[in-house]
Formats: C-alpha cells, structure tokens, sequence
C-alpha cells in the first residue's frame, strides 16, 4: 500500500495524527504528537527506520522534551486506515516488544517508546534475521534433528532400507494413496519380527 496522505486518528488515545515526513525515507509517517506519542507505520514503511543506522531525526526532534498520555497497550486496537481489527505480534524473535498490526493492510502502530526499543534490538538488518533462523532451528530443528537420526538408523538396516526405497519407488511411480502408511507398517512388522528373534 501506497504513503497514506489523508489525515487519521490514533488508534490508541483517538487524538488526530500529525504527518512527519522522512527526508531520507521519503515517507510521511503519523505520529500522535497530541496525545500518546505513538506511531502508525503504513504497509513496509516500518523496515525502513526500524535499524540504528536509519536517520530518524525528524522524529527525535518532534518528540523531545514531551510528554504523553499512557494509553493501555493490551486493548484492541482498530487500523486507523482501512477500519480492520489490529493483532498484536512481537517485533522480533527476542520476544520482548508487542506492536500492533493490520494484516489487511499491512499497518503497523507502535506505542510510545517501542521504536528506540525495537532499534536497541539489533545492529544490522542482517544480525535480526539471523535471531530469526536461530529462533526457528530451537523450535523446529530439533523435531527435524531427531526424524533425520531415525532415517539414518533404518537406512543403515540393508532391510529396512530395501523396505523403505520400495516404498518410494511405489511414491515416484505415482500410486500416493497409503504409500507412506504401507512403508510404516512395514518396517513395524520387520521391527517386530526382528524383536522376537533377539529375545
């Protein structure tokens, strides 16, 4: 979505919103200069001042030496622009700071204080993304860690492994329906089988 021109209200206190223009992002950001201090972001304008090394003078200076309204942070909120309720995410993978989004259209409203908390985050755009893949190996790598051993184990069983590729031979020739749970109990059985022979 395009730079919103039209003049909008907070979502947060209600108070008309103040357009404060980037000169380095070439962009008119909505700022509640009036009222809570907080900031509507429209669709990716966000990513382009969320890193220290983005120049955010103009805001720096508008917000010096004010004071603001508290507003409450766990009330839903509605996207000044299109109307759609807001859904509250973390700003990264460090889990610490909540800002409000409009998954219609790509909004985003941070309260009073978030943006210089969400800057102090990370360095680099490049540091933040790479939270992001750690983050994601902690929660699904280690699901994937432990499927890859047993495929090793079964594979390293000439057996099983002949059980297995017949299994896929039968998924490449296109029969889909039930192959996987086939293989599956035939490997339980051959497990099974070999079981008894150990006792």
């Amino acid at each position: 979505m395009a730079d919103n021109l039209e003049s909008i209200y907070c979502p947060a206190c209600g108070k008309r919103m103040k357009k404060i223009y980037m000169p380095e992002q070439k962009i008119n950001l909505d700022v509640c200069i009036n009222g809570c201090g907080g900031i509507y972001f429209d669709n990716r304008e966000f990513l382009k001042v969320d890193e220290p090394n983005e120049d955010i003078t103009p805001l720096i200076e508008i917000f010096e030496g004010k004071t603001f309204k508290k507003t409450y942070e766990t009330e839903t909120r509605i996207c000044p622009v299109c109307g759609m309720k807001m859904v509250k995410n973390f700003a990264s993978a460090k889990h610490e700071i909540q800002v409000d989004e409009c998954y219609s259209c790509g909004g985003k409203f941070l309260d009073n204080q978030e943006l210089e908390k969400i800057r102090a985050q990370y360095t680099t755009e490049e540091e933040r993304a790479a939270d992001v893949i750690k983050k994601l190996y902690d929660t699904v790598g280690l699901e994937l860690q432990d499927f890859q051993q047993k495929y090793d184990e079964r594979m390293a069983n000439p057996a099983l492994a002949t059980i297995i590729a017949k299994g896929a031979a039968k998924h490449n020739a296109g029969r889909f329906e039930k192959i996987e749970e086939e293989t599956e109990q035939a490997v339980k059985k051959y497990l099974n089988n070999n079981k008894k022979f150990e006792n």
